[in-house]
């Protein structure tokens, strides 16, 4: 399902693992770099190195934090709130694809499936 989510992706100029910062940032505009590694669970260079990227692709720009001139914040572009709605699509296409053939229980035990999962690798409280 990776590969194919990627390349859904891809095709709208967003690479692997770009699309997790466009959701935040989507939620709640202008987010530091480590304020969306905490949320996302990641290190703060990683988040750092994705943004330059998602920078020079035209999807986000920094700007100076109001309150401390040593933070920058990841604030969308137009561009970059364009793609949510594409996004999404490709997402629900995705998903349909995914689980094409199992019928409304089956999905819906998935679903708590995979939630007990979560849960026990305390990625849920």
């Amino acid at each position: 399902m990776a590969e194919a989510a990627e390349a859904a992706f891809n095709q709208h100029g967003v690479r692997a693992g770009q699309q997790f910062i466009l959701e935040r940032l989507w939620e709640t505009d202008g987010q530091t770099p480590g304020e969306l590694a905490k949320a996302l669970g990641l290190a703060t260079p990683t988040v750092t190195r994705t943004a330059t990227r998602m920078e020079t692709a035209g999807l986000l720009h920094r700007e100076a934090h109001p309150s401390d001139a040593r933070l920058v914040r990841l604030c969308l572009t137009d561009r970059g709130r364009r793609l949510e709605k594409t996004l999404e699509q490709e997402r629900r296409r995705l998903t349909e694809r995914a689980l094409r053939g199992l019928t409304d229980d089956e999905r819906e035990q998935l679903v708590q499936l995979l939630e007990t999962i979560r849960t026990n690798l305390g990625e849920r409280k």
